[in-house]
Formats: C-alpha cells, structure tokens, sequence
C-alpha cells in the first residue's frame, strides 16, 4: 500500500474523515494521531478493540500513536442517548483507569522500533479552575453548535433533558485534542462513528486556539447480516479483560461468526493479508462446513488480546469438548472457563452416573440413562463408559473439581463435586 489511509479502506475501517484529500496528503509525512478510552467500566470492550486495531495500523505505518486513558472525562461521562450516566467515584474511576492502561499497553506495546505514548487527561484537566475553564475554553463553543449533536439533541428531546456535566463532556475532550496537539504535536484523532461530533469538536478547537489545521477519522458501526450490532455473546458485551469475558468464551465468539461476516471481520480485526484473507473466502464458499475462516478468527484475535499461550489452551479446550482429546490436559482455570455454560449438577463422591445424567438433561430417565450408556454412547472425561451401574469416583473429577459428561458427541455437562 502507498498509503495507510489506503490500506485502512480496504479494510473497511473508515467511515468518515475531516478532509479526505488533506489527510492522505498528511499520512505521506509522519503524523501523530490518538485516541481516547474512558474508563467507563473496569475493561474496555469489542468495539475499543476496533480503535485499537486502527492505532496498530497508524503505528507500523510509522506514525506516532498516542493512548489517552480518561481519568476526567470519566468522571463525567460522554452522553447517551437515551438517559444521564450514573456518575462513579473518583476512587473506582481511578482503578478502572489503571486497568484500562495495562490494557491499551499490552495492545499498543509490542512495537519497540515506534513505542507508543500513554496518557491521562486528569493530568492536565484536574489543575484547571471553574474559571479557567469557562474563560479559556468555554469561550470558544457556541451552544446552537452543541446542541446539534446527535445524543445532545435526543436528550433535550427527552422528558429527563440533560445535565450541565454531561452537556460539557464536548469541550473537555476537544480540550484533550489542544492539550495533545501542544504538548506532542498531534494533528490527528480517530474513534467511532458515533463519536464524530466529539472529534471534530477538537479539530475546532485546535483551529480557534493554534490557527492550524487537524484531522479526525472514524470507523463504521459493525453489524452482522441481520443489521445486529457486534459485540455481544449471549446478551453479554465482549470484554477484553480476561475475568469479565474469558478467553475461552472470548475465542468461542469469534469461532461462531456466521459464513456471511467472517470475511469482513478478518478485514477489520487481524494481520491477514488481503490475498490470505481470499483464500479464506474461497474456503468459506466451497468448505463452510471446516470452518478455516473463523478458526483463523478466533486464533488471530484472542492472541491480540490475551496472548499466544492462552489461545493454545483454549484451542485445547475446544478439542476436549467437542473432540475427543483427553481433558486432563487443560489446567483448572481453562477447565472451568470451558465448563462455564454447560448444563451442571452437584455430586457427592460415590454417585450414580446414571443420576447425573438425568439431572443435567442428558437423559429423560434413569432407564434412558442405562440404555443410552448400554449402547456405548455415554462418555466420561471424554472415555467410553462401559457399565451403566458406573459410579463417579473421586479420581473422576479432575483437578478435585469437575468431571466432563458427554452423550454423544455434541449433548456435553459438567458434573461438579460436592465439597
């Protein structure tokens, strides 16, 4: 690619810009651009990693990329749409700041030849006075302007209306685009579709103050065949941070892409290359049934995120349930995480399997029990069971905790032992 702007459309990761024709002329030089994550919960999510991706590619392109953590914007919180935020305090905003941070480093980190820059906007916003802020950069926003922002607009068209602090969330990230344009020489930001009234705000800004130009890029909205947002396994948003979205169920959401998205979120989320990314294609028309596509996916995108070592546990993890591996080989955390949506029951040592099987719903009966194990069609810990008077024996639940029941190959439920 001549240009990474170039690259980033192919890709489908723009949805606006500023100036078209000024940034890909300012992409030709050496730019630094960045981009803000508000800590407005202890992890960030699927849609931050797209911001994330965008960095990485500015990054090998060899511009300097800045990750802003937002220790005060939040603490206000970026308007919603539909209803005010409930404001955290400033010791629980302070913790998810920190989280967030080992995050964005461990994402934007690894390049040592272009090491990006970190920051956090209380660093300059929290010595600012009331009186500061309204002369030195309240005055330089007109309200008929604000108003026009799409979720300032819906909140004034609602029964609840808007808040004072959330109405001035727009000058304190516009802020943050000056403060970073005098302290780095930052001429460019990116973020979200839905966040270009908070962007261009900044460029704004810079224009009033500095007299000098600057540029915004935002990325689409990703959505699936059906119009459905990305991002969210069994009602749940996609978490990044291990303890609120595991690898495990991390991977597996990647894994179960449908055919009719998989290609674009290659695009959009992995390394591959356009001609790799083909082949994928190719296979994902003629071979839907392997599922090369989104094994590629979900081994691609959970390294990013949680690293090479744990996708090979979890790759492992799949292969016990849904294979026929041996499940002594997963260690106790990726066993449970595996475990996490199967059907369970509680046991006492010593137990009927045939009990277990009709308290997990893998049997309608103790009878269907015997018979379905009878036919060789139960397993244990993914090894035949051969008697249906078998017992669950201490040694049966690995790592002291959990035993994998299966019948068939595709009915699986995790038995659990009473402590």
């Amino acid at each position: 690619m001549s240009n990474v702007f170039d690259e980033l459309s192919e890709r489908g990761l723009v949805a606006q810009t500023t100036d078209e024709a000024a940034l890909r002329d300012a992409l030709d030089g050496r730019l630094t651009v960045y981009c803000g994550f508000d800590p407005t919960a202890p992890s960030l999510h699927f849609g931050n990693l797209v911001q994330l991706i965008v960095l990485r590619h500015l990054q090998r392109a060899g511009h300097r990329v800045i990750g802003l953590v937002g220790g005060s914007t939040g603490l206000i919180g970026d308007p919603r749409p539909s209803s005010e935020r409930a404001l955290k305090t400033k010791e629980q905003t302070a913790e998810d700041v920190e989280r967030i941070a080992v995050q964005v480093r461990r994402i934007l980190g690894a390049d040592e030849s272009n090491p990006p820059i970190f920051v956090n906007n209380l660093d300059w916003t929290e010595p600012i006075s009331a009186l500061d802020f309204l002369r030195d950069y309240g005055k330089h926003f007109r309200v008929n302007q604000m108003i026009k922002k799409d979720a300032v607009a819906a909140r004034l068209q609602s029964d609840q209306g808007i808040s004072y602090t959330e109405f001035s969330y727009q000058i304190l990230q516009a802020l943050d685009f000056l403060e970073l344009y005098r302290r780095h020489g930052c001429t460019m930001q990116t973020g979200g579709a839905d966040q270009w009234g908070n962007l261009v705000a900044g460029v704004d800004l810079i224009g009033r103050v500095e007299g000098e130009p600057a540029h915004v890029l935002t990325t689409p909205l990703l959505t699936d065949s059906a119009g459905e947002k990305f991002g969210k396994s069994a009602g749940n948003a996609v978490w990044l941070d291990p303890s609120m979205t595991s690898p495990y169920a991390f991977y597996q959401y990647w894994l179960n892409v449908e055919d009719a998205s998989v290609v674009m979120l290659l695009k959009v989320f992995t390394d591959r290359t356009m001609a790799e990314i083909a082949e994928l294609e190719r296979q994902v028309a003629e071979e839907p049934f392997k599922r090369a596509a989104q094994r590629t996916l979900a081994r691609d995108v959970t390294t990013l995120v949680h690293g090479a070592e744990a996708t090979v546990a979890v790759e492992q993890a799949s292969a016990v349930l849904f294979g026929k591996e041996d499940p002594r080989s997963l260690d106790a955390d990726t066993l449970r995480d595996a475990c996490a949506e199967l059907p369970r029951v509680r046991v006492e040592a010593g137990s009927e399997l045939v009990d277990a099987m009709v308290e997990t719903g893998l049997a309608e009966s103790r009878k269907a029990a015997r018979r379905t194990i009878g036919e060789g069609g139960v397993s244990l810990n993914n090894a035949k069971v051969e008697s249906p008077e078998a017992r669950l024996t201490p040694e049966d639940f690995l790592h002291g905790r959990l035993a994998l029941l299966k019948r068939g190959r595709k009915s699986l439920a995790a038995v659990e032992l009473a402590s």
